[in-house]
């Protein structure tokens, strides 16, 4: 993946459709996945991956802290959609860390133990175990700062070739998306890590 021209690529992909997108990566990959965390518009990645190839790999990182309506989501996508999915949790319950250290405030200290617990350990436990040389995800530009500063394809620090097929998509775009394609979306979702909407998740930086 390192010999790649990633500045050609993007230029390259600059038109193409969701799914041209995918399928073009998939013919370079040799174990892909997608990861999902059921979030507002998560549809649209699963639902153009599975178009290309129905038996990837979906990785799904539950906090354990989704509310009622994303969990309803989650079922329903994966059911309707057959999805081929790869659970993961973290090694402690939340019921467990409720009395320990509950959700700490961002300026809270134990707020770093506590994402590293809930979100980094059991998607770094994830990738240790599938070992992809792809990853699909829905990230898009004016997210973050830093995915302001990525592209279609980009190339992270584990080697690991990301590919978001709908980066340059606004949401008006990505409801049409939906529409089009009879697609449900959900937005009562809860990232416990994040506190603001506009702050990196600590995957993707």
């Amino acid at each position: 993946m390192k010999d790649l021209n990633i500045e050609k690529i993007n230029k390259d992909l600059r038109e193409k459709s969701p799914e041209e997108i995918i399928t073009w990566a998939l013919t370079i990959a040799e174990n892909p996945v997608v990861t999902t965390n059921f979030r507002p518009y998560e549809v649209a990645i699963l639902y153009a991956c599975i178009q290309v190839d129905k038996k990837l790999k979906v990785i799904w990182c539950d906090t354990g802290y989704n509310t009622p309506q994303t969990y309803a989501h989650a079922n329903e996508l994966i059911d309707t959609l057959d999805l081929n999915i790869h659970l993961y949790v973290p090694k402690q319950t939340a019921a467990h860390r409720d009395v320990t250290i509950g959700i700490p405030q961002i300026e809270d200290p134990l707020h770093i133990l506590f994402t590293e617990q809930v979100k980094l350990e059991p998607f770094n436990r994830a990738m240790q175990e599938h070992k992809p040389d792809v990853w699909f995800t829905n990230l898009r530009k004016g997210q973050t700062a830093f995915r302001n500063s990525i592209d279609i394809v980009s190339l992270g620090k584990n080697g690991i070739l990301k590919v978001s097929p709908f980066y340059h998509w606004t949401d008006e775009e990505l409801d049409n998306y939906l529409e089009v394609n009879g697609l449900p979306n959900e937005f009562t979702y809860f990232d416990p890590t994040k506190v603001l909407e506009n702050r990196e998740c600590g995957l993707h930086s």
